[in-house]
């Protein structure tokens, strides 16, 4: 048996793909801690979980788009919190005595805790933000990047001359994708697993009985990123799935304020159980916002999608489900009803669109999910004490 500690931040599409590589790994006999801010991690996880709290600190929201989303997510997330919970991170890991630590991307003082104990560690990547240098064309914007992480090296006090970018293990980085959305082949010390389907302990309760037979069904999942647009987009959507007819019954997971008044046949949810839905065939079409999560579990399930990219990593991941030939894009700020119901009614009405969303899902799920991921972090793994 062998000790990992999972590295995480409080964001709910980092932690779900994490929980279930959690699982296979407990799964197989090891023990596996989560560490992080227990307030968050612990409703996502579930009683059982064995949580090492590193304290609770209000961020600065999100904000933004394109480079200021970039800077708004960098100084105002990942930097602060990497500071604030580098000495909890140091005691946990001292006092756990982890054999391999599992860190997110967003949390780099998971590595730098790593690389001062000696330990092996491996990289998560559950987007796209980190992976194939998307800023390659603006190399001041990589170059602040980097200034930003060395920034980090020299508070924790480690050897410069031994640095490292925190982002990318050189034993292992982890992906939750695949070269299908990637666009090209992985470096040698990448895995990409595609995505990992698995329970979920807070999967909430939904509607079951009223999902009419015979319609067509859309998803719309907007994620957490939406801020004060999230309202009127949800709006435009609402209108766009009436143009779309009565045959296609639409299901929002969405909180109520952001919801307009819906039709009688809609289904509105603050959250939906969207691996349950996509597994009992539910679902014709998604719309969202192009995260790599819900993108990556349509897809396994051969679900084609409409995207509405926000920010981060999302423009990425929507140009490669275009690319793919797996859904459509559409602007999420500027976007119509009208546009959009031709996007829905395409995607809805295309075969083509569903046969490449099965096509691109065979070679996800060919990564090998959760079960993959456990075989890597385990070779990292020194012999139990």
């Amino acid at each position: 048996m062998s000790r990992f500690l999972l590295v995480m931040p409080p964001l709910t599409g980092h932690v779900n793909p994490a929980a279930g590589i959690a699982a296979e790994l407990t799964a197989r006999g090891h023990d596996v801690a989560w560490t992080g801010t227990e307030s968050v991690l612990r409703p996502l996880l579930g009683p059982d979980a064995r949580v090492l709290g590193t304290g609770t600190r209000a961020f600065r929201a999100q904000g933004g788009h394109g480079l200021a989303a970039l800077r708004s997510l960098w100084e105002g997330f990942i930097v602060p919190y990497a500071r604030f919970t580098a000495k909890p991170l140091d005691t946990i890991v001292r006092e756990y005595r982890p054999d391999v630590l599992l860190v997110d991307q967003h949390t780099p003082a998971g590595a730098l805790a790593a690389h001062r104990h000696g330990l092996p560690w491996a990289s998560f990547a559950p987007g796209a933000m980190e992976l194939g240098r998307p800023y390659r064309a603006l190399p001041q914007v990589e170059a602040w990047m980097t200034g930003l992480l060395r920034g980090l090296w020299e508070r924790a006090r480690l050897p410069t001359e031994e640095y490292l970018d925190p982002r990318f293990s050189p034993a292992l980085v982890l992906a939750t994708t695949g070269p299908a959305l990637t666009g090209a082949a992985p470096p040698p010390q990448h895995a990409l697993v595609g995505p990992v389907l698995s329970a979920r302990p807070h999967d909430p309760h939904f509607p079951w009985q009223r999902l009419l037979p015979g319609r067509r069904r859309v998803l719309v999942t907007m994620g957490t990123l939406a801020g004060g647009l999230g309202a009127d987009f949800h709006a435009r959507a609402a209108r766009a799935l009436e143009l779309c007819g009565p045959q296609v019954q639409p299901v929002f997971a969405a909180p109520r304020e952001l919801l307009p008044e819906l039709p009688p046949h809609t289904v509105a949810v603050d959250r939906a159980p969207v691996l349950e839905l996509l597994a009992r065939g539910e679902l014709d079409a998604v719309l969202c916002h192009g995260g790599m999560n819900t993108v990556g579990e349509a897809l396994a399930h051969g679900v084609p999608l409409v995207t509405a990219p926000i920010r981060h990593d999302q423009p990425f991941v929507a140009a490669q489900v275009a690319a793919a030939g797996a859904g459509l894009r559409v602007p999420f700020a500027r976007v119509t009803p009208e546009r959009l119901a031709a996007a829905l009614s395409a995607v809805l009405g295309a075969t083509d669109y569903r046969a490449r969303a099965v096509q691109v899902g065979r070679e996800l799920l060919a990564g090998g999910g959760a079960a993959v991921a456990a075989d890597r972090l385990a070779a990292l793994a020194r012999p139990s004490r």
